[in-house]
């Protein structure tokens, strides 16, 4: 048996029901539990669970002076409810209205002062509208905004100063623009440029001062620059070049 120094210590955190307005109407009905399903206890578990069996009075808490309570009621409020909301003072607040409310309202919170309020404005703002976010100063609301842009519009953020950003983009844009991004700083980026672009446009990379960027240009260049790139510095480009070409050459033969 347990000596009472190691009974667990039970933490559910428990509001007094004195204090509550809903002591005479929703607790004798059994419409709401201490510790379990509770709007008056700091608990988001409690809270929300209240709130899902009575949505209905979710708009009782939009000024609640507690941020968790004002939030979890913003999931279950109207939609007619929530514009007012827009300017609550705590981010999580904000952030479930991001998700929530109709696109023509998002515009609203396009420069919200949280990352991820804007982030989720990103990922929901029609795609018209979403180069009023690609000078974003934070990255990752950037890279989504180069997940969403137009193919055709790509083009602004060839130049982005983050490399993900960038890495989006070269992913994207369509071949004929990829000439855009064939002097990017980062090799890597380089490298996609070489795999996405088309052959006839090959030889801009196939100088590259990376020899895997060459490699990548050599195993999908035509012959005549195969022919060129047999003399590249890089034995592996050389070995590539002379295994293509020989290759290419056996197919014309094969078909004469």
């Amino acid at each position: 048996m347990q000596s009472g120094g190691d009974i667990e210590q039970d933490l559910t955190p428990l509001a007094d029901c004195k204090l509550c307005k809903y002591q005479e109407t929703l607790l004798p009905a059994g419409s709401c539990k201490p510790g379990d399903c509770c709007v008056a206890a700091a608990s988001g578990r409690q809270i929300d669970r209240f709130f899902r069996s009575h949505p209905g009075l979710a708009a009782e808490y939009t000024h609640d002076e507690f941020w968790e309570r004002r939030a979890i009621a913003a999931r279950y409020l109207p939609t007619n409810h929530l514009k007012p909301m827009l300017i609550d003072p705590d981010e999580a607040v904000r952030r479930v209205l991001a998700y929530r409310i109709p696109l023509e309202w998002l515009p609203e919170l396009i420069s919200d002062t949280d990352r991820e309020v804007r982030i989720t404005v990103a990922d929901r703002l029609p795609a018209e509208q979403l180069e009023l976010m690609a000078n974003d100063p934070d990255y990752l609301v950037r890279v989504y905004v180069a997940k969403r842009l137009p193919h055709g519009r790509l083009f602004r953020l060839v130049a982005d100063p983050d490399n993900q950003v960038r890495r989006t983009v070269v992913e994207r844009i369509p071949s004929v623009s990829l000439g855009l991004m064939a002097n990017d700083a980062d090799v890597a980026i380089r490298r996609i440029v070489a795999q996405r672009m088309d052959e006839e446009d090959l030889n801009i990379v196939s100088r590259d001062q990376d020899w895997t960027v060459r490699y990548e240009a050599a195993l999908r260049a035509g012959p005549a620059l195969l022919q060129q790139m047999l003399d590249d510095s890089e034995e592996d480009v050389r070995l590539i070049a002379r295994q293509r070409l020989d290759a290419l050459t056996n197919e014309i033969i094969e078909h004469e």
